[in-house]
């Protein structure tokens, strides 16, 4: 899927993520035998937050990384969830409801490569599985170590490409084929999950993406992929 302009991508992703986000969080447990939980787990214990830090999530879409952060930060810290979609933004309202930590986050509508905050604001910023779908990969990752204070990490957790022969083969065929007819069969619709696919041949190998990080001027970059591949998270520090 080729697009003519950024805004074009921008206006499919937002009525991708609009027209599932009621089944988001369920398709996604099932869609990955519920290692999602994990993989957040993971890569907010990788991003250094102590009781009374300050968190942001970017494209925070149902709360749920952002959730993994309160956690970390507790009843004396803030984290700041943001997403230019409303749908995704209503869904994470509800989820937040169901948990102590309302008090803790606070959603924004914003877009993640102009972001409404001051620089040096944060511990750290967190984005997951959407750094594949910014019409500007690198400017987002820019955005992300302006708003982080000095020492912060900006973080990345994301699809990316398995290397292991019959395994990456097998990964592949249920990306292509059956994560598109469980998303379908899920929502009720065809075409949202498609988009997996389609963004993920796109998205650079995690290896490069150490090289936007590095370009957008973050130190010590490193990445840890997990479940064999099928997802990396990317880590780089604010001199």
């Amino acid at each position: 899927m080729q697009f003519a302009h950024d805004r074009d991508k921008e206006r499919y992703v937002h009525e991708v993520f609009s027209s599932i986000a009621h089944r988001y969080d369920l398709l996604n447990t099932t869609l990955s035998f519920n290692r999602d939980k994990y993989w957040r787990k993971f890569t907010v214990r990788q991003a250094g937050l102590q009781p009374g830090s300050t968190g942001l999530d970017v494209c925070c879409g149902t709360g749920m990384l952002a959730l993994e952060q309160a956690r970390m930060v507790g009843m004396n810290g803030r984290v700041v969830g943001l997403d230019f979609c409303e749908n995704m933004l209503q869904k994470a309202v509800d989820n937040i409801k169901r948990t102590p930590y309302q008090g803790v986050i606070e959603l924004v509508k914003g877009n993640a490569m102009q972001l409404p905050f001051e620089d040096n604001t944060f511990d750290c910023a967190t984005i997951g599985f959407a750094l594949r779908n910014v019409p500007d990969i690198l400017k987002t990752i820019q955005e992300m170590r302006r708003v982080v204070k000095p020492g912060g990490k900006v973080l990345s957790l994301e699809f990316a490409k398995p290397g292991a022969p019959v395994f990456k083969q097998l990964y592949y065929l249920y990306l292509n084929h059956l994560v598109p007819l469980l998303g379908r069969m899920g929502v009720g619709r065809n075409g949202p999950y498609n988009w997996l696919p389609t963004s993920l041949k796109k998205f650079p190998h995690q290896s490069e993406v150490c090289g936007l990080f590095q370009k957008a001027g973050l130190a010590d970059v490193y990445y840890h992929e997990l479940t064999g591949g099928i997802v990396a998270v990317h880590i780089g520090m604010k001199r």
